[in-house]
């Protein structure tokens, strides 16, 4: 009985550590031969607070239904994203289709400074610390999400170039000119 009870409380503790934000929910419909066929569609942002984020898209017939499949999928999606004392390590510009985000690090104490969707990703990604600039046509907040997206993908870590380049950190941050 107890071992169940533990189960409970681990299932709890993982629900607890996800943030998960709606970004859209649409009612679809399919025309069939017998009528109309509802459905709806929804768009969610979930991310852990600590570097790793996801995004996922699910139907059902149900609103519920369809924010815990989409939920599911973001869960199921997540890549990590290289963060440096809660902000990003340097500007970075996203883009998808017409949007483009551009995303810049800040000192600590700036806060979020991000407006609409981008702030959900950010959020849920666990930067507290960034200044961010949605550029280009955004009436669709999931190009805008997807533009974010594809901003903090570039942002990569120096122990993660220093590795795909085979030089120590010194090197890199030094430069290859001053290099002995």
């Amino acid at each position: 009985m107890s071992n169940n009870n533990s189960n409970n409380t681990n299932n709890a503790r993982k629900e607890k550590e996800f943030s998960d934000y709606v970004v859209s929910v649409k009612r679809v419909t399919k025309v069939t031969k017998g009528g109309k066929r509802f459905q709806f569609s929804a768009y969610v942002v979930s991310g852990n607070m600590q570097g790793m984020i996801g995004v996922g898209k699910g139907k059902g017939k149900d609103v519920t239904l369809a924010v815990a499949k989409a939920t599911a999928r973001a869960r199921k999606h997540m890549f990590s994203v290289d963060l440096k004392d809660k902000t990003i390590p340097y500007s970075v510009l996203g883009k998808h289709g017409a949007s483009s985000v551009l995303l810049q690090p800040a000192y600590t104490g700036t806060g979020m400074i991000a407006g609409g969707t981008v702030r959900f990703v950010l959020k849920s990604a666990g930067i507290e610390n960034i200044l961010a600039k949605s550029i280009g046509t955004s009436r669709s907040g999931i190009n805008v999400v997807k533009a974010t997206l594809n901003a903090l993908s570039k942002c990569r870590s120096l122990q993660h170039i220093s590795k795909l380049r085979g030089l120590t950190k010194k090197q890199i941050i030094k430069g290859a000119h001053d290099v002995e």
